[in-house]
């Protein structure tokens, strides 16, 4: 069985993005894996980030981290980026020396090697926009700039990303058709 981080992005607690985090925890929890939750808003997680050394909160979550085997990210997609809070917890936690180094190549050439090579990632969002209105250069922006820019730094390579689009202006049955995919996805770890 798993031992799973999910860090949760959303004030509102009766959001869908707050539906996905409840059913994935419920699905996941019935086959047997363990969650710990993370809200970061309820937390009041700090998320400017000025140089400083990581604190006791960064601390605590980096050692939960290590503890685990999947990080899920759970958030809403507010103009092209996740909300500033989970922006600022990646800054502040997945962050070198830590989460990755750089080995130097030649001069100020180098790359990323990262620490978290064990770990496994699941990241859920949401859209108020209807699919078609942002499938141009934008809708790939937050997934390759978590996943490809963050999460493969800190050498994390299996990641799932889930989309769920034009969330307030779907159906019933379509909610149900996403949340559907979010215990789906937390059935199959």
């Amino acid at each position: 069985m798993k031992k799973i981080f999910l860090v949760y992005g959303h004030y509102n607690k009766k959001s869908f993005n707050s539906a996905i985090k409840d059913a994935f925890i419920k699905s996941a929890e019935e086959k047997g894996h363990s969650v710990e939750c993370i809200d970061l808003y309820k937390e009041k997680f700090n998320p400017v980030y000025a140089g400083e050394k990581a604190d006791e909160v960064v601390l605590d979550h980096r050692k939960k981290i290590d503890e685990t085997d999947l990080i899920v990210l759970v958030a809403p997609i507010w103009n092209y980026r996740m909300p500033a809070i989970l922006e600022g917890w990646i800054d502040k936690v997945l962050a070198p020396p830590w989460a990755f180094s750089f080995k130097k190549l030649i001069g100020n050439h180098g790359y990323a090697v990262g620490k978290l090579k064990s770990k496994k990632a699941i990241i859920f969002c949401t859209y108020g926009s209807p699919r078609f209105s942002i499938s141009d250069f934008f809708l790939n922006l937050p997934l390759r700039r978590i996943k490809k820019g963050i999460f493969n730094k800190c050498g994390i390579y299996d990641i799932t990303y889930k989309r769920y689009f034009a969330v307030p202006f779907v159906s019933n049955e379509k909610r149900i058709k996403f949340l559907e995919d979010v215990k789906n996805t937390a059935s199959n770890l």
